[in-house]
């Protein structure tokens, strides 16, 4: 079943992860279309422009049709009416997200009631990678090739191994 409309997964992706993109795919089954998008919070201090995660995702995903990657600031309910997104996605790894996400989703419902929130929990073999663990580990020198896309890979090289 397709639910018709369009879904609004919003992150950081910095950079995206396997477990990003298992999500990616996944979501892009059960809606007509999807929006994945970049948050550009100045307050946060990324590895990654805006620009690079942007062109980090669609290499990432080629080939997935009836998805848009884009970037957005402020409020991610607003950003799903902008769009006019039925739903915003978001990511499972394991139970200490589930608290966060849980007042997220009372937060952006209370901002805008007609979107929904929608979690989804990456396959298994992801569900411990994080953005910040793959960073640290590539800044170390390890490899990183079981846990992001070979495009993530290479740029977490240019930038560490420099």
């Amino acid at each position: 079943m397709v639910v018709k409309g369009t879904a609004l997964y919003p992150g950081t992706f910095d950079p995206v992860t396997l477990g990003h993109v298992d999500i990616i795919e996944r979501a892009s089954k059960l809606f007509e279309s999807l929006v994945v998008a970049v948050a550009d919070n100045r307050e946060k201090q990324p590895l990654f422009s805006v620009d690079e995660r942007i062109a980090m995702i669609e290499k990432s995903i080629g080939g997935i049709k009836d998805i848009r990657v884009t970037s957005f600031e402020g409020l991610t309910a607003k950003f799903a009416l902008s769009i006019k997104a039925v739903a915003i996605i978001r990511g499972l790894r394991a139970v200490s997200d589930f608290e966060f996400e849980f007042q997220m989703a009372l937060m952006n419902r209370k901002i805008e009631p007609t979107v929904e929130t929608v979690y989804l929990m990456p396959t298994d073999k992801y569900s411990y990678i994080s953005s910040s663990l793959v960073k640290d580990i590539a800044k170390r020198g390890g490899e990183v090739e079981c846990f992001v896309p070979y495009v993530v890979r290479d740029e977490l090289r240019k930038r560490f191994l420099s």
